[in-house]
């Protein structure tokens, strides 16, 4: 009942992130105006939702919840095979909880993370585990990252990188979404699509009754060619949003940043 309240709240006090988001009902979705304020009212329950969760999962309730996969294979083949990989997601749903989905693979996962709010988020849900199942990588400007991804994928473990944003000077990639251009980080795709490691998109959504149901995707693309890469990955995140519209938690003008 409290986030009934607080989506409120946020709805009404902050106005840059409120019309972003109606923005992205209303202009890429193509919804009604009335549908579109509806929505984005929605989103932000439904963000709320997912923040919840995170915390309750990695505080030992995972139990409480119920899960689903789909392309699950993919990943089994990497442990199978006993080879490295690069997992791509974006900010929909709720990737953070992904770890509990892959409780059978002995494989740890490197977040590579620029934001530092959200950093610092993961920061504290990685304090409250007894055993922290994720790593950090944190983007810095000597490059250091670039030799700790490395290590990782020597160690046969896997990297997860959020393709969809990107800092402020850094190299930019530009590619299609929901019918307009944007601008997404060169680094992901350019460093995935360099390295001889399988590539899956990966998402997990939230349904309804505390379930949430992990997609898996083989990405295919020509070595070397980051901007096929790219392309692939926008056209899964179309596929994902297609079903899960009310799950974009990019807060900002996203087409225009």
């Amino acid at each position: 009942l409290l986030l009934v309240f607080v989506s409120f709240y946020y709805v009404i006090f902050s106005p840059r992130q409120t019309r972003a988001i109606y923005r992205y009902f209303r202009h890429h979705r193509h919804n009604p105006v009335i549908q579109s304020l509806i929505n984005t009212y929605r989103n932000y329950f439904v963000f709320g939702q997912t923040i919840i969760d995170k915390v309750a999962i990695t505080a030992g309730l995972e139990h409480k919840y119920t899960y689903e996969f789909d392309g699950i294979d993919h990943i089994r083949q990497l442990a199978k095979d006993n080879s490295a990989g690069i997992l791509i997601s974006a900010h929909v749903g709720n990737f953070e909880v992904s770890q509990y989905f892959m409780g059978e693979f002995d494989k740890q996962i490197h977040l590579v993370t620029t934001d530092e709010e959200q950093r610092a988020i993961k920061s504290y849900l990685s304090s409250i585990m007894a055993t922290p199942k994720t790593g950090f990588i944190v983007v810095k400007d000597d490059l250091s990252h670039v030799f700790a991804i490395n290590q990782v994928i020597e160690k046969k473990e896997m990297i997860c990188f959020t393709g969809d944003r990107f800092v402020d000077g850094s190299k930019t990639l530009t590619a299609e979404l929901l019918g307009q251009p944007a601008r997404f980080p060169a680094g992901p795709f350019l460093i995935s699509s360099r390295l001889s490691t399988p590539v899956l998109f990966v998402y997990v959504m939230r349904e309804r009754n505390r379930h949430y149901h992990l997609y898996a995707r083989k990405a295919v693309f020509n070595h070397r060619d980051a901007q096929a890469l790219l392309q692939a990955f926008t056209q899964s995140i179309e596929q994902i949003l297609a079903k899960y519209p009310l799950q974009w938690f990019n807060y900002y003008d996203f087409w225009k940043a």
